[in-house]
């Protein structure tokens, strides 16, 4: 078991995936603007690289899962830059869906792009489904990262590609102290007031520590039967993009 695995957001009774749900069901009305905020506007960057990679290392993408979807702004990205007919994004809080769903309709890409509640551990897709797999900022939620990542594997298509982006601790001077006191700081306390959730903001900066980083993560995801695995730092080591193929 994994560090990350162990800590729950409300840290009482019940699963790790039981109180993720609730956590993401409580703050989704201010989910994109404190994520958009606490980022500052930086993560629409880093979905941007994830989508690059498979511009870049396909000749075309047709279906795309979109695992731990949330409101669904990487489905729609996905939808824009590689013209995917059939986008699935799969989470397990309604909350942040439904406002996804809403989004979706309000483009006119409801015919493209659908939603499903699914636990990533044990997803309900046939094997070799999709195109691409892409993610952000989940895999420290995961109550079962080993397991989630074969699942991923396994709905992949042959030849398929994987990529992930995932916020992470900067290692190098100065960065690595500015980050630690915004998120010892600064990011609980804003999260608090604009979401009315007073640990879910706290809960992040721990499993962001917590979570499996860089070469450690690289050789997690090659044990999940990925192969060409590879991670790119962003933005100063705040965010790591991985890559693999099926």
């Amino acid at each position: 078991m994994y560090k990350q695995e162990q800590i729950k957001p409300y840290g009482e009774t019940g699963t790790k995936r039981e109180q993720v749900e609730r956590m993401f069901d409580n703050i989704a009305h201010s989910y994109d603007f404190l994520n958009h905020t606490l980022s500052f506007g930086i993560d629409h960057i880093w979905r941007n690289n994830a989508i690059d990679f498979l511009l870049k290392n396909r000749n075309s993408t047709d279906s795309v899962l979109d695992i731990a979807t949330g409101t669904g702004d990487f489905a729609i990205l996905a939808c824009k830059k590689l013209g995917a007919q059939n986008i699935v994004g799969c989470d397990i809080s309604e909350g942040m869906m439904s406002i996804g769903r809403k989004k979706v309709e309000k483009l006119g890409l409801s015919e493209k792009i659908t939603f499903q509640n699914e636990d990533c551990a044990s997803m309900s897709f046939p094997n070799n489904s999709f195109d691409a797999v892409i993610s952000a900022f989940a895999l420290r939620n995961f109550q079962n990262l080993d397991q989630c990542l074969k699942e991923m594997h396994r709905v992949l298509a042959t030849n398929g590609h994987l990529s992930v982006v995932d916020l992470c601790t900067p290692v190098s001077f100065p960065m690595k102290q500015l980050f630690w006191l915004y998120k010892k700081a600064v990011m609980p306390t804003l999260g608090e007031v604009l979401s009315k959730d007073k640990t879910a903001y706290s809960y992040l900066p721990e499993t962001m520590d917590a979570v499996p980083q860089a070469e450690r993560m690289q050789s997690i995801i090659e044990q999940a039967g990925f192969h060409n695995v590879n991670f790119r730092r962003l933005a100063f080591g705040m965010c790591i993009l991985y890559t693999a193929e099926k």
